[in-house]
């Protein structure tokens, strides 16, 4: 980082950090950061303020975003990138939240080889090129009544991690010290074990989501390694410690550590 880039940082953290007792009630309200300690709890909010400055969210038919609304958007977007730093989120500007789910409609080739209008119903979406879009309807359920695993937050910026490799495949650019092999056999057997259960109609222990691409398998277990740690570690030991890894974080380590202080 240059001089200048330095001191802009400087800047924004010493005139327009996060409230602090805003700060502390986004945190209470999700399960999700217990777990941190003080020091990366402030290290996340350095995160979030500068997320805040360099990415703009974009309430849109209708709602209308207050600062906790968007402090907690942000703090959930910057949870992956705690210990990665925000040049990971380089190359796009934009967060889109609408109210609830949404409907897209999209051309496909279909078995045919005809182009048909397709139209699904998202809750969250994650743009190659673009923005990340998302339904506050689930970011709210996700704070108020989180579920196992469940994050559209972390599930979408989860892709943007994907897709600096150039697309969404399940194989973000990896570290130095980080196997290709490793990384395509324990997520690749994770995978094909997961198609097979379902196939074969046996309960699978992750969501069934999962199962639709290698990219979707990357961003669902990411969900369960920060929401859910200890269950992704005991179902898919491998696939934890390789994300482990990649996000330089011990989710489920720490999740024991403040069992056993409690």
């Amino acid at each position: 980082m240059n001089w200048f880039k330095r001191q802009r940082v400087r800047y924004i953290l010493r005139h327009h950090s996060i409230d602090f007792e805003l700060w502390e009630k986004v945190l209470q309200g999700n399960t999700v950061f217990k777990g941190l300690s003080s020091v990366d709890k402030a290290h996340l909010r350095e995160l979030t303020t500068l997320f805040l400055h360099r990415k703009k969210l974009t309430g849109v038919q209708g709602l209308k975003l207050t600062v906790e609304m968007a402090v907690s958007v942000a703090a959930l977007a910057c949870l992956p990138i705690l210990k990665l730093g925000l040049a990971y989120y380089d190359g796009w500007t934009e967060i889109i939240i609408y109210p609830g789910i949404f409907r897209v409609k999209r051309e496909q080739i279909n078995s045919d080889g005809l182009i048909v209008q397709e139209e699904r119903v998202l809750s969250g979406e994650a743009w190659l090129r673009g923005p990340v879009i998302l339904a506050w309807e689930e970011i709210k359920a996700d704070l108020l009544n989180p579920q196992v695993g469940h994050s559209v937050v972390i599930h979408e910026l989860s892709h943007k991690l994907d897709m600096l490799n150039g697309s969404a495949n399940g194989m973000p650019p990896l570290h130095m010290d980080m196997e290709r092999q490793d990384w395509t056999r324990a997520l690749s057997h994770a995978f094909e074990s997961l198609t097979r259960d379902l196939s074969q109609h046996r309960r699978s222990h992750i969501n069934a989501y999962a199962s639709t691409s290698p990219a979707e398998f990357f961003a669902v277990v990411s969900e369960y390694f920060f929401i859910a740690p200890d269950k992704l570690q005991h179902h898919y030991p491998t696939v934890y410690e390789q994300l482990a890894l990649f996000y330089h974080q011990n989710p489920a380590k720490l999740s024991a550590e403040m069992l056993a202080n409690d």
